[in-house]
């Protein structure tokens, strides 16, 4: 009940929440107590709440949360993750359905323009695809555009994704997106800080771009406009001391206005996921991560002899420039092996990607 109290409080934080468990010695029990709320400032709309809720609320909020399996996690429990509860007004609590510990694990939020590009969906494809065979899960918003893009590429690819919703999670918005989510829910994790019933307000929507920025390592952002909100959730993760990353388009494009802002204030270019590992300091996890799938004991791309699907791959690759496609066909490993040993050559120099999907060979 006490959770549930505190997620229906406007305008309550970690701070507030924190403030008050003080005030208690970290029994959050007694947090509602009157004599601990009055020692603690808090918005008068959630002192108000807080002193006198509305009880038939509330239990419609926990029946919920019996029927639909979700959990509703507070600040200060072991499962709220750690890089959100670094962040200025993170949220004293959060619905989430799906995989709990998918927040806890390195994440790299993906955002960018609702009307975004063919190219621009097929190249936030194809980067949350390689990203998650590096080991991060992809966080972003649901919306349509960059967002779904992402979320389908790592899906697509087999990996974890986290959306974190600007409505209820029995109110998915956008309403078509209903089948992606519970993909999402099925292989990684929905999050919302909203009361199951909130609809999704426009208001909404910049406050819970600072939960996709604060659960991520680091904020990528693929087409947005001069105005965009994806340049709100860049802001938040500068603001947050997480790392930006953006990537270039035409100059034509309205659509590249926003990222092309972002690399004039310091932004990461990001042209390949190598960019935001190399960013992010990454190469360390996703070389043990990738080297431990395929029994390597080293690195590809040291003195050492490669691994013989090393081999193999630059066997296949010859000295013409391939597609992933003919690689897989040439090779007989699978398409999403390929992919991801193509990323560690190429972090290590050996490869090359160039126009058109195809990757080539560096002399070495």
């Amino acid at each position: 009940m006490v959770g549930a109290k505190l997620v229906r409080s406007p305008g309550l934080t970690a701070d507030h929440l924190r403030a008050l468990a003080e005030q208690t010695g970290g029994d959050l029990e007694r947090i509602c107590e009157p004599e601990v709320i009055a020692r603690v400032d808090l918005p008068p709309a959630a002192r108000e709440f807080l002193q006198r809720p509305d009880e038939t609320v509330l239990a419609a909020d926990l029946a919920w949360l019996d029927a639909s399996g979700a959990r509703l996690m507070l600040w200060g429990d072991a499962d709220y993750p750690q890089p959100l509860a670094a962040i200025p007004a993170a949220p004293a609590a959060l619905y989430v359905m799906g995989d709990v510990g998918a927040l806890k694990a390195p994440q790299l939020a993906m955002v960018g323009a609702r009307g975004a590009s063919p190219a621009g969906r097929a190249i936030a494809r194809e980067f949350a695809t390689a990203l998650v065979q590096a080991g991060f899960i992809i966080t972003s918003g649901l919306a349509v555009g960059i967002d779904a893009a992402s979320h389908e590429g790592a899906l697509v690819a087999g990996g974890r994704t986290v959306a974190v919703l600007g409505s209820g999670l029995d109110r998915v918005y956008p309403a078509e997106h209903a089948g992606l989510a519970a993909r999402i829910r099925a292989a990684g994790a929905l999050v919302s800080e909203f009361p199951p019933d909130a609809g999704p307000q426009r208001w909404n929507f910049p406050h819970r771009n600072r939960i996709i920025s604060g659960l991520s390592l680091g904020t990528l952002v693929v087409e947005a406009a001069e105005r965009s909100g994806s340049l709100i959730t860049a802001d938040h993760a500068a603001r947050q001391g997480r790392e930006v990353f953006a990537v270039p388009g035409s100059i034509k494009s309205p659509l590249s206005r926003g990222c092309h802002q972002l690399l004039r204030e310091g932004a990461h270019l990001a042209e390949t996921a190598a960019d935001i590992l190399g960013g992010l300091h990454f190469y360390q996890h996703f070389h043990r991560l990738v080297l431990a799938s395929h029994g390597c004991d080293g690195p590809p791309g040291t003195d050492t002899a490669l691994d013989k699907d090393y081999e193999m791959l630059l066997d296949a690759l010859g000295f013409e420039p391939a597609t992933i496609d003919t690689l897989v066909a040439r090779s007989g490993l699978s398409g999403e092996s390929v992919a991801s040993m193509l990323l560690i050559l190429e972090l290590e120099g050996r490869i090359a990607p160039y126009p058109g999907g195809l990757y080539g060979r560096l002399s070495k």
